[in-house]
């Protein structure tokens, strides 16, 4: 298991690896300054953590109400699909009118955008993952001692 500091670390960096790619592509993609696009990316990493604790625990709380337990037993491929597609679908909820009132675009165009990131994260979540592992391995804990 990774300890508080490792898992701190790790939201940092995703975070804002995260922020200085999205400030780029959205800032190329709309013809916008970087910097007005990297203060969106920030206030949408910001609402983004948010989200993911709040979400998180309201699913967890869901998943002790109707399954009678919330540990990770019961979170089958098909629901953990099935929260990655509701935590993706609030905060679209919660981010379109954002941006689209952020970088004055119509709703369908901020809608695009937002899908195209939300499919960017999938594969920059992907790689930025392995990409930690790899950099910060696990190491190993120490073995049981059998109980007698």
């Amino acid at each position: 298991m990774r300890d508080t500091r490792d898992r701190i670390r790790h939201t940092l960096l995703f975070e804002g690896i995260a922020i200085v790619l999205t400030s780029l592509i959205v800032a190329a993609l709309v013809e916008t300054e970087v910097v007005t696009a990297g203060v969106l990316a920030l206030i949408l990493s910001l609402l983004s953590m948010a989200w993911n604790y709040q979400y998180n625990l309201l699913f967890d709380r869901w998943l002790l109400k109707t399954h009678g337990s919330a540990v990770p037993g019961v979170r089958t491929v098909k629901l953990r699909t099935l929260h990655a597609i509701g935590f993706e679908g609030g905060f679209l909820v919660v981010s379109l009118p954002l941006v689209a009132w952020w970088l004055d675009l119509g709703l369908w165009h901020a809608l695009v955008m937002d899908v195209g990131f939300s499919i960017f994260f999938v594969g920059y979540g992907f790689v930025f993952n392995w990409g930690y592992d790899l950099a910060f391995p696990i190491s190993d804990p120490e073995p049981a001692s059998p109980v007698i």
